[in-house]
Parts: structure tokens; C-alpha cells; sequence
């Protein structure tokens, strides 16, 4: 049976808020956040499934979690700009923390979708990080390829953040699961800002067990989907992408991920969505 916590702290480390419980923790926190604040998900259990709510706005997130501690950053200003205008504002705030149930770990589900990923080592995956994020601007960070928001028509503020690459030939981004987890299908959700971006006509996936695929794609607002089955695979990468022969250096990648975690013996799927495909001239064009 897993304790689990929440602690929302100012950026002195001093507590201004916590709740506990067995298995299940629900934390009400009746005022607002200021910069420099921090939620703390805690937890004497590690390398488990939980499903933690960060902000009622937000989906709730089925994460495996590696650490005793999983600290969230409240984001402000530009950084809050690819989230939701009504996350994390307002006087009242409620958050949740519970072991997940085997039948939500035994679904066939998107296995890369994590709402709360963010920069560095969270102990919380899915997580992902790439090379380059264009001028690290927060709506062309990398987790914005796995928060679940798949609006791929334009670019800039929430909903439309995506992965951006700044134009960089060797952009690669890797997406990591914690563990090992089985799948049977890759989907991407490029982003379609025609005719200010380009896209990609072909791209590679490394995956952890030495394996490569290279897969075609085409000018599309609609996923690409490949049907690619692989098993106990702990990380794989995005990389080697081709854009089209067209004036826009601007591709861009909405991603998403579906995979299947072990170790359930089922088939899930992953889902990448919204990647940042070049522009005509991204050194000049202010997205």
C-alpha cells in the first residue's frame, strides 16, 4: 500500500498547503500562486503507475513514477503561455494523487501522452527532451509534443505549442517510457500552418533494442500513422527528418505517442503529435 502526499511550497521551500492519504491523496488549496511556487507529489512507492490531476484545467495525467518525489514548477509568464490561459489561476485549486487501477494500466492507450512533463530529470513518464527547442521559447518546447493538445492548424500560444527545431538539420527528439512497454502502431500529428510551414516527407525512429524504421510521410492536417510493432522498448527518438522541397523552411511536430506498457501483454499505441516542420525563413519570422 503506497502513502502518497501533496505539498504546494513557495519558492523559500516553506509550505503553504499539504494532504495525505493511503493509496489517494486530494488536496484543496484555497488561494494563488505566485512565482517561485512548487507542488510536490510524494510518495513511498516508486516505480509505479499513479494518476495525478495538477490543475482541475488540465487532463489528469497516468505516469509511472521512478522517484520518492516528483516536483512540478508552476509555470509563469512565458512559460505559462502553452498551457491553458486558466490554469493555475484563481483562489481555489484542486489536486489529486492515487495509485492507478490495472485496469487503467492494462488499456489500450496512448502511452506518451503526459500533461505534466517538463524540462530536466522528473522522475515521471512519460518524459521527452530533444536538442534544440526553437530559441527556448516555451510554445516550441519539446513536452509540448505529449500534453495531449493536438490543434495543428496554426502555431504560437496554447492550443496551438508545438516542438520547434529552429531550422536545425540534426534535430532529433527521444521519448522516453520509464520501462519497457510494448506497442503497435506510431502516430505523429504534424503541424499544418500552411502555407507558412513546409513538412516532413520522411523521418527515422531509433528505438532502444538497436532497431531503426524510416517512414514516408505527405503535405497532411490529418495523423500519420504507421504501424510499427515493437516490444519491451524503453525510449525511442525522432530523428533524421527530410522536409519537403518547398519555400518554407518551417516544419513543426504537434507530437503524440501510443504504446503499450509492460507488463501487460497487450498491444497499445503510440501517439506522437505536433513536431514544428520549417518555415520559409524562421530566422526573420516571428511565430
Amino acid at each position: 500500500m503506497a502513502n502518497v502526499s501533496i505539498t504546494i511550497k513557495d519558492e523559500n521551500g516553506v509550505v503553504k498547503c499539504s494532504g495525505c492519504g493511503e493509496e489517494r491523496a486530494v488536496l484543496v488549496y484555497e488561494g494563488e500562486y505566485c512565482q517561485g511556487d512548487t507542488i510536490t507529489f510524494a510518495t513511498d512507492a516508486v516505480n509505479c503507475h499513479y494518476v495525478v490531476r495538477v490543475d482541475d484545467t488540465m487532463d489528469e495525467a497516468l505516469v509511472y513514477i521512478t522517484k520518492p518525489e516528483v516536483v512540478y514548477a508552476i509555470p509563469f509568464e512565458e512559460k505559462k503561455v502553452s498551457y491553458n490561459p486558466k490554469s493555475f489561476t484563481g483562489g481555489k485549486h484542486y489536486l489529486t494523487i492515487r495509485t492507478a487501477e490495472a485496469y487503467e494500466t492494462g488499456a489500450y492507450r496512448n502511452l506518451a501522452k503526459n500533461v505534466m512533463d517538463q524540462h530536466g530529470d522528473p522522475g515521471c513518464y512519460p518524459h521527452v527532451y530533444a536538442n534544440v527547442e526553437t530559441r527556448g521559447e516555451a510554445v516550441f518546447a519539446a513536452r509540448n509534443a505529449i500534453d495531449g493538445v493536438v490543434s495543428n492548424e496554426s502555431h504560437g500560444e496554447w492550443p496551438y505549442e508545438s516542438w520547434g527545431i529552429n531550422r536545425q538539420d540534426d534535430a532529433e527528439m527521444t521519448l522516453e517510457f520509464g520501462r519497457p512497454v510494448d506497442f503497435d502502431k506510431i502516430v505523429l500529428v504534424t503541424r499544418a500552418d500552411f502555407p507558412h510551414d513546409n513538412w516532413w516527407v520522411k523521418a527515422t525512429f531509433p528505438f532502444s533494442d538497436g532497431t531503426t524504421e524510416v517512414v514516408d510521410m505527405e503535405k497532411s492536417v490529418k495523423p500519420h500513422e504507421f504501424r510499427i510493432e515493437k516490444k519491451g522498448i524503453t525510449w525511442l527518438k525522432l530523428s533524421n527528418l527530410i522536409k519537403a522541397d518547398d519555400p518554407s523552411p518551417f516544419p513543426a511536430l504537434p507530437v503524440r505517442q501510443r504504446f503499450p506498457i509492460l507488463p501487460v501483454p497487450t498491444h497499445f499505441v503510440a501517439d506522437t503529435s505536433r513536431m514544428q516542420v520549417p518555415h520559409k525563413d524562421e530566422q526573420t519570422i516571428v511565430p
